[in-house]
């Protein structure tokens, strides 16, 4: 095994220990910066060494050291996600100078997936600034232009407010957020125009296929509210890292 692999999945996982910190403090309005990690009953700060990625959670049995109260699953489970789409993207684009942009990237698809799944809301303070920084980064992607990035943005965000324009003349209720449009814009931003429809179809098909059965469990008269940025940030990592693949395997079942 490549020791970049390991290096990569061991970075991932100090990153998305920060992106912890991230998805509990945005929704919160809290600064990310300080004070330092402590537990939120007691407020007792957290050791380095309490501290250590996916290591200490199980060490210390999901527990805060001083009061004994239980920490989430989701501290490792960020950690790791973090971690193995790290390598992934590693195992992809190699020691190339896109490597970092990518990892920029699925970070902050990280924090939105599990803000949007903890709290329905997708942050403006992620997704806006990532509209014009995914602008600016693609100038580092040798086969993306800034044309393709541009269009990307007004494709991505103009063809969700489209759908939940119609859907809102045909129902007369909103079914879409506008923070999916701002995040598909920004997925345009970093990605171009035409990932657009594969995101929005990879996406819509993991939604329905999840989203379906738990609405058969609650009842057909039931009302359920699934957010739909995980979807998204998850037809963009599997556009990212196996689009081509995908592309030609479709391409091959039309001949």
């Amino acid at each position: 095994m490549n020791l970049f692999y390991l290096y990569s999945f061991v970075f991932g996982t100090i990153i998305g220990s920060f992106l912890n910190v991230c998805i509990y403090r945005i929704p919160a309005g809290r600064s990310i910066v300080t004070p330092a990690s402590r537990c939120p009953n007691c407020h007792t700060a957290i050791r380095w060494y309490q501290n250590i990625p996916i290591i200490s959670y199980f060490f210390l049995r999901g527990r805060c050291a001083a009061c004994g109260e239980s920490f989430s699953i989701r501290y490792p489970l960020v950690e790791a996600l973090t971690g193995v789409l790290f390598m992934l993207v590693y195992l992809q684009f190699g020691m190339h100078w896109v490597t970092p942009v990518y990892w920029f990237f699925v970070s902050a698809l990280v924090v939105i997936t599990f803000i949007d799944l903890g709290h329905q809301i997708i942050p403006d303070i992620i997704s806006l600034p990532g509209i014009p920084l995914g602008f600016l980064l693609t100038f580092l992607v040798p086969w993306l232009s800034w044309r393709d990035s541009l269009l990307g943005i007004l494709v991505g965000g103009g063809s969700l407010a489209c759908v939940a324009g119609i859907y809102y003349l045909v129902t007369r209720t909103e079914g879409m957020g506008m923070g999916d449009i701002k995040l598909l814009a920004m997925l345009g931003a970093f990605m171009g125009w035409k990932a657009i429809l594969p995101i929005i179809f990879l996406g819509s098909l993991v939604g329905s296929l999840i989203g379906v059965p738990l609405m058969l469990i609650k009842g057909s008269n039931g009302k359920l509210a699934i957010p739909f940025g995980p979807f998204l940030s998850l037809g963009a990592v599997i556009y990212l890292l196996w689009g081509p693949f995908l592309w030609a395997w479709y391409l091959s079942l039309l001949r």
